[in-house]
């Protein structure tokens, strides 16, 4: 496989994701999540639970056209739009019919950086904001004014930016990450527990006490925690 090969490691089988949500969560910590020739390694995750459970998730309320994927197959990926402007990347766990998945909040980014600044360059100056119920937030803006170029440890910073970096739309909702598709997940180096952290997901307007954002500690990538704040009609 290569040096690169031997640093990201094997890929991660459906076995992996067939447990809940809050279990899978902190073992994503130190994994790796490719897509073409750009590669993360995960540094922030938030677990989303079942249906009539978790008031923060999309299941919430049960199965809808949108949230049709998070209830079916284990290691698929559920990319949904937020804010208007955001996409953002979850990978879905339990048995299939069930309903639950970990969003994918930041990560380093370890190989194809020059693309992943250049997509994200391209994608504007949009400004979303952490949050929204069960939405998880979005990254804290795109390219930095006067076309400075993006540091290292923003380009997947959020997880709308890591969408953009990763290059993932809602044409790549449904797809299979276990199987030979173009998304995978890798064994990568896990996180010694000794560093993990959990707390508070960031922005949720309900569900607030579940402690289910997990994070490398002192990572750089790491996105700051904001609580949720409710929009303004104008």
């Amino acid at each position: 496989m290569g040096e690169f090969g031997e640093l990201i490691g094997d890929p991660l089988d459906r076995e992996f994701f067939d447990r809940p949500a809050e279990e899978v969560a902190p073992d994503l910590l130190g994994r790796v999540i490719a897509h073409g020739p750009v590669a993360v390694r995960l540094t922030e995750v938030e677990a989303y639970g079942l249906p009539g459970q978790d008031p923060a998730s999309h299941v919430y309320r049960g199965r809808t056209e949108r949230n049709a994927v998070m209830f079916g197959a284990p290691g698929h990926l559920y990319v949904y739009f937020t804010y208007g402007m955001h996409h953002c990347a979850n990978l879905v766990c339990l048995p299939e019919g069930t309903g639950s998945a970990v969003l994918l909040r930041a990560g380093e980014v370890i190989r194809g950086a020059e693309v992943a600044r250049a997509r994200r360059a391209a994608a504007g100056n949009g400004n979303a904001v952490n949050g929204g119920t069960g939405d998880g937030g979005a990254g804290e803006g795109d390219a930095p004014p006067g076309g400075r170029s993006i540091p290292d440890r923003d380009l997947a910073r959020g997880p709308a930016r890591l969408a953009v970096a990763l290059a993932l739309t809602r044409e790549h909702n449904g797809l299979d990450c276990c199987g030979s598709g173009p998304v995978r997940v890798f064994t990568g180096e896990p996180v010694s527990p000794e560093l993990i952290r959990s707390g508070p997901r960031v922005g949720v307007s309900a569900g607030r006490e579940i402690p289910w954002r997990f994070w490398v500690d002192g990572h750089p990538t790491v996105s700051p925690y904001r609580p949720h704040v409710p929009r303004q009609r104008t």
